[in-house]
């Protein structure tokens, strides 16, 4: 009998955090201003070890805080509680099955069962996954305020911090907006890497000359310009662009990936543990990319510490995400991030902690702080 089999989960505990955001940011499907809404999980042994994960949803991308929720306290619980961390994948296929969607809640119970796990082993969340590949992953920092001139200040301290990829959001204002940017950009910091990202943001109607103005900038690639359900519109404009087309909300699912690649939609995709329901999936989806040919990159959502900690991991131990990652707001969008020591970044990149688990635990009082409403579970013997 390992480890593993001595542990069972014998509580829960969920937060839902309000936490403090610097600006406003615009996207091509929605704005995000004040304080981003998530949801922290807690998963409790018998033997006294914690597990942490994180739930970070988008209304307008993945779903609603509250639906989160209600899967991590009402939904999920009687398929976790009493059980093994030995049954992990068991424990994970259950709680999936027991509500639809909410993809964000099964990444959070997911990253905090291995996160528990790693503990219990001695070795780290990546080494669970299959080892790590790198050790750094190249950051890139997403611009997005409607205060342009915010966004260039944001630039020059990235560049002061060795951070030279941005991903600049366009489709939220007019293309002359975004034409400009792409120009002063351009201009100002010439050694930059810039990405495009439409966030859905454009309508088919026009959309092919809007592209091909931003492709003449020469992004290293052009993501999701129109709405995922317009797949035809995607092809098209892949045939048409001198640029990389990458998909992002058109893939949530391994599914989702093998028709993006049957109907030839894009060059790459956009891997989110909380689109995808967990790093596991992740990893699924990112070698389906590399068997068909298309690169991929770690994104993200709106997610503090925990959430950046678990997609550092997945992409260390995932050889096909080779385009850098987007864990940049633990450090340059939250007021303050939830971890006890910060998000490790050197040098333009994130760097895989060490330590078992995920490396970094949550500091529980700044949880606390944040907490606008909490649960707590037991297992009832």
């Amino acid at each position: 009998m390992s480890r593993l089999d001595d542990e069972r989960i014998i509580g829960l505990r969920v937060w839902h955090l309000q936490l403090p955001v610097i600006s406003a940011r615009d996207h091509g499907i929605g704005r995000v201003d004040h304080t981003i809404d998530i949801g922290v999980l807690e998963c409790q042994t018998t033997g006294g070890i914690n597990g942490y994960g994180e739930a970070s949803p988008w209304a307008v991308f993945t779903g609603s805080v509250e639906a989160s929720l209600a899967a991590l306290t009402r939904y999920m619980p009687p398929h976790i509680l009493g059980r093994r961390l030995s049954e992990r994948q068991s424990i994970c296929r259950d709680a999936s099955q027991a509500v639809a969607h909410c993809t964000e809640a099964k990444a959070a119970l997911e990253t905090a069962l291995l996160d528990a796990t790693g503990k219990a082993l001695g070795v780290s969340v990546a080494e669970l996954l299959g080892g790590a590949v790198r050790t750094h992953i190249a950051l890139s920092c997403s611009l997005a305020n409607p205060d342009f001139d915010a966004d260039l200040e944001l630039v020059k301290r990235l560049q002061d911090d060795q951070v030279n990829m941005v991903k600049l959001k366009t489709g939220f204002a007019d293309h002359q907006f975004d034409i400009m940017r792409l120009e002063t950009l351009r201009k100002h910091f010439p050694d930059l890497a810039i990405r495009v990202d439409y966030n859905q943001g454009l309508s088919p109607y026009g959309a092919e000359a809007k592209v091909l103005d931003v492709a003449s900038f020469a992004p290293d690639f052009i993501e999701q310009p129109v709405a995922s359900r317009h797949v035809d519109v995607m092809r098209r404009l892949r045939t048409l662009m001198p640029v990389p087309l990458l998909a992002d909300e058109t893939v949530f699912s391994l599914a989702d990936m093998h028709r993006a690649a049957a109907e030839d939609i894009c060059d790459g995709v956009s891997i989110k543990i909380m689109k995808s329901g967990g790093l596991s999936q992740a990893q699924q989806i990112a070698a389906l990319a590399e068997a068909t040919g298309m690169a991929a990159y770690g994104g993200d959502m709106f997610e503090a510490g925990i959430a950046h900690l678990a997609g550092t991991h997945m992409i260390a131990a995932t050889p096909n995400i080779t385009l850098g990652c987007e864990f940049y707001q633990a450090k340059y969008y939250l007021k303050e991030d939830i971890l006890t020591s910060p998000f490790p970044i050197e040098n333009g990149n994130v760097i895989l902690p060490q330590g078992d688990g995920l490396g970094i635990d949550p500091d529980l009082d700044k949880v606390k702080h944040y907490a606008v409403q909490s649960w707590h579970m037991e297992h009832q013997s």
